[in-house]
């Protein structure tokens, strides 16, 4: 029990995605955040930390809902797959959702404020997601596939003019704790995505997608954050050691 409660929720989920749908459930972040313990959640929530380990250690327990275990993924492939699953996701939804939120605004906009400020906040991190996938796509994502290529053909690492991938990879984790933040927010403007009762039917599929969408965001920055960016940044060191 205590070595669990001393593993960062980043760790836990990495090393078992399973135990993604317990922090979901109790609205813990676990991607944005990763980097707290678990006895230090439990304690900021009020929550039983021997109920939560056994809620944890039932999840683990069930095989049939076992997931992929993208810590054994290789870079080249676990990069691909972020780009092909997540951000081509996101890239479809957006517009998708600024037409459904536009509308919402103009019918139902008088009566429920807070969609001026989901609207803003939405639209404010399509934008700054948008520009945030572009530069994983052309420039970290290249030099992590060149990482693992230096590993398999044991060539020599060359220096990236971006210095190490630290650098990009704090940019990036900068970039995703504000996106958490903005989510954060639009979540509590919904009451969790909660439609009022005099909704209608957009304003109820509007809201499943907006729920959707920070569930995905959840996923993409989790394997970003807690699985290939400090793997790549442990395979950088090494080759550089090897050198």
């Amino acid at each position: 029990m205590n070595d669990l409660l001393e593993k960062n929720i980043g760790e836990i989920v990495a090393n078992d995605f399973r135990t993604a749908q317990v922090f979901s459930q109790l609205g813990i972040d676990f991607c944005c955040k990763g980097n707290r313990k678990l006895n230090t959640v439990c304690a900021e929530k009020k929550l039983d930390e021997q109920h939560l380990i056994d809620q944890l250690t039932a999840v683990q327990a069930n095989r049939a809902t076992e997931a992929a275990d993208y810590s054994t993924w290789a870079l080249d492939r676990l990069a691909d797959y972020i780009v092909t699953k997540h951000h081509h996701y996101v890239e479809q939804q957006i517009p998708i959702l600024k037409q459904y939120l536009a509308k919402l605004v103009k019918v139902h906009g008088q009566r429920h404020p807070e969609l001026h400020e989901i609207k803003e906040l939405f639209e404010a991190s399509a934008d700054e997601l948008t520009l945030h996938m572009k530069k994983e796509e052309l420039i970290l994502f290249p030099f992590v596939k060149k990482l693992e290529a230096a590993q398999n053909t044991q060539a020599k690492l060359t220096a990236p003019h971006f210095g190490t991938v630290a650098n990009p990879i704090a940019m990036m984790m900068q970039e995703h704790a504000n996106e958490g933040e903005r989510f954060e927010k639009i979540a509590a403007h919904s009451s969790n995505y909660t439609p009022p009762t005099d909704a209608c039917n957009t304003y109820k599929v509007t809201f499943d997608l907006l729920h959707d969408f920070q569930d995905d965001l959840h996923t993409h920055i989790h394997l970003e954050n807690n699985i290939l960016f400090p793997r790549a940044a442990a395979l950088e060191e090494k080759l550089l050691k090897l050198s």
